[in-house]
């Protein structure tokens, strides 16, 4: 599965569709077949986080490290499934985004499409903007760097 790249915007219609930017279609291709999304509100930020169905099963596997009925669990577990929507987009790309996930996002007419990597957000436009300022500038005053071999250039520097 490729990664998710790129700032892309989109008309949120009267219905509540809107469609997924070709390219994050592209990457939610597997050996030629389309690959379900599930949405679910942000727990840190007013957006929607849309993770492709197999890296949702394998993000959410790491609830087995938590004790099953302790708070932790019950937490984590509510934070990722009780708002969660299993999706499909038409033929068309579009998929139908559930109001209440609208509302959390405060989307309206307009809608940004933020890549992650392995997944990606739905946001209104001018809080994309700002949630994109405010990361440079926090990686930037924290001096945030990945290591050269994790980034796949070892020896780069040399």
């Amino acid at each position: 599965m490729s990664q998710f790249l790129g700032t892309h915007q989109n008309r949120l219609d009267a219905k509540g569709r809107v469609s997924v930017p070709a390219a994050f279609r592209a990457a939610l291709r597997r050996n030629g077949e389309a690959v379900g999304i599930v949405l679910l509100p942000s727990h840190k930020r007013p957006c929607i986080e849309v993770w492709p169905a197999p890296a949702f099963e394998a993000m959410s596997a790491n609830l087995e490290g938590l004790a099953l009925f302790s708070d932790s669990h019950d937490d984590m577990a509510t934070a990722l499934y009780a708002d969660a929507h299993a999706l499909e987009a038409d033929k068309e790309g579009r998929v139908l985004l559930p109001e209440k996930l609208v509302a959390h996002a405060g989307l309206t007419d307009s809608v940004v499409f933020m890549g992650l990597g392995k997944m990606f957000q739905i946001w209104e436009p001018a809080a994309a903007e700002r949630r994109s300022q405010e990361a440079r500038e926090s990686a930037r005053a924290r001096g945030l760097t990945l290591p050269a071999v994790a980034a796949g250039i070892a020896g780069a520097a040399a």
